[in-house]
């Protein structure tokens, strides 16, 4: 590994360090002053020339979630590379003892040899030994001689799709399981182990060949530049409306906990005291040791008691992204209301809650809502106006004064009517209403939304991602 001297940036390896914590904290980690003093404090205590040790030691005092550890990772590999030499034992010609410079390749090769076929036996041997620090400088080297390409227009010149093609590192694996397996034969146990141990060296031998053109590109580009295309974000972070396949499993950890705290913020209080109502019958038994003066007073336990709540969600093709956030949050809000509804709508309006019981896959719910539900009256577009008359006249008594009513949609009415009268009066016989919104404030009234018309009459909050909705929950 390179450590950064002076040359690498202002105030030497403390400035580096410095701009390695700043670009932690722009990718949505939060990083205090007291966390940044001790990733110095790191600096002092750890073999510098150790990069994995390095990596893990600034990890363990700058992140609080694992689920943070895939960006760290992304900029550590940025701000802390691999040395600019590789050194791979196979490729140094022994009677100089140094491999050779980078674009210049280290292989021997006799003539008519071809460089991928080559190296693509290297890899073979080095996925089957099964070296980390190896198998990084080998994906170094591949970059170096296969990745190169002309200067795209967005300036970037290596590419691992390149490698990747040339290497074709997945057809290795019969002949990798094979070295595994040796004489132990195919099928059980072993062969299970076998491949779940080459499906982690290939994994690993991407990452390696994606973290070195990465280190390239932001050597041509600048590391800021790199950085911000190459994170990904946090899942709390994720916009809903473009939220991936992948984003969902992390979305449903992070909305669970929220779930709980937002019954609890709209849960009725019961003005009762502190005790609840009065037990007569105890405080008279009680009141005999004292001469029949009640002293000492008794109350029956108070009864917590759920909340309704009734959750109006558009499901069009436009917030597709959201409404599987919202109706995951639905899922999750069952288990902690009494009485919980759901309706969903597009141009029309009907009621869900039966997709949704206790363990339900929530995908599978959405693909049944689609399939089932009566939610298209016309052409598929969204109309709210029509969909809130449809749900007061068919659904007036789910909303009473012991409701929570909470609506989930962008406000796009396609310039339609937004039925501001029906959702008023819903609102007003309601305990409490909030409109939950996936589109940035500064949309809201633009074209065809009606977000600022809404806001007049209901508690229009933005709620684009899980920190918005985690900052909702606290202040509400």
């Amino acid at each position: 590994m390179s450590v950064p001297g002076p040359a690498a940036g202002s105030g030497g390896l403390a400035g580096h360090l410095d701009g390695f914590v700043r670009a932690v904290r722009d990718a949505g980690i939060p990083v205090g002053i007291s966390q940044a003093v001790d990733a110095a404090e790191i600096l002092t205590v750890v073999d510098l020339l150790d990069r994995e040790q390095l990596r893990h030691g600034l990890a363990a005092v700058l992140l609080q979630r694992a689920a943070q550890r895939p960006a760290y990772d992304v900029l550590f590999d940025l701000w802390w590379p691999l040395s600019d030499r590789p050194a791979l034992p196979s490729a140094v010609d022994p009677d100089d003892g140094e491999p050779g410079e980078p674009g210049e390749s280290t292989f021997d090769l006799p003539d008519g040899t071809d460089l991928a076929q080559l190296m693509r036996e290297e890899l073979g041997r080095l996925l089957l030994d099964g070296d980390e620090e190896a198998l990084r400088r080998f994906a170094r080297e591949a970059v170096d001689q296969l990745g190169r390409t002309a200067p795209s227009p967005s300036g970037q010149s290596f590419f691992s799709y390149r490698v990747m093609r040339a290497l074709s590192p997945d057809t290795l694996v019969a002949q990798l399981l094979a070295g595994l397996l040796g004489n132990a034969g195919r099928g059980g146990l072993a062969e299970q182990v076998a491949r779940q141990t080459v499906r982690e060296r290939l994994a690993a031998f991407r990452a390696a060949v994606e973290a070195e053109v990465r280190r390239r590109t932001a050597a041509e580009r600048g590391r800021d530049k790199v950085a911000k295309n190459a994170v990904r974000p946090l899942a709390d972070q994720v916009d809903f409306l473009r939220a991936q396949a992948a984003d969902l499993a992390e979305l449903r950890r992070t909305v669970a906990p929220l779930a709980r705290r937002l019954a609890v913020r709209l849960s009725a209080r019961r003005q009762l005291g502190r005790e609840g109502r009065l037990d007569f019958r105890k405080t008279v038994r009680a009141s005999l040791g004292t001469g029949g003066v009640p002293v000492v007073t008794h109350h029956r336990p108070r009864k917590v008691h759920k909340p309704e709540l009734v959750v109006l969600c558009d499901v069009s093709g436009s917030v597709a992204g959201f409404s599987h956030f919202t109706l995951m949050l639905t899922q999750a809000l069952r288990e902690h209301f009494s009485g919980v509804r759901a309706f969903a709508f597009v141009d029309s309006t009907d009621e869900v809650t039966r997709f949704f019981r206790p363990g339900a896959d929530v995908a599978d719910a959405v693909a049944r809502i689609g399939r089932e539900a009566d939610v298209v009256a016309f052409d598929g577009h969204s109309d709210y106006g029509t969909a809130f008359e449809v749900f007061a006249d068919r659904w007036a008594s789910a909303v009473g004064p012991k409701t929570s009513l909470l609506v989930l949609g962008d406000g796009r009415t396609n310039f339609r009517s937004p039925g501001l009268p029906v959702l008023a009066d819903l609102v007003r016989r309601s305990r409490t209403a909030h409109w939950l919104n996936p589109e940035p404030r500064r949309l809201w009234g633009s074209g065809d939304s009606a977000a600022d018309r809404y806001g007049e009459v209901v508690d229009m909050v933005e709620c684009r991602n899980a920190a918005q909705l985690a900052d909702f929950v606290t202040t509400l």
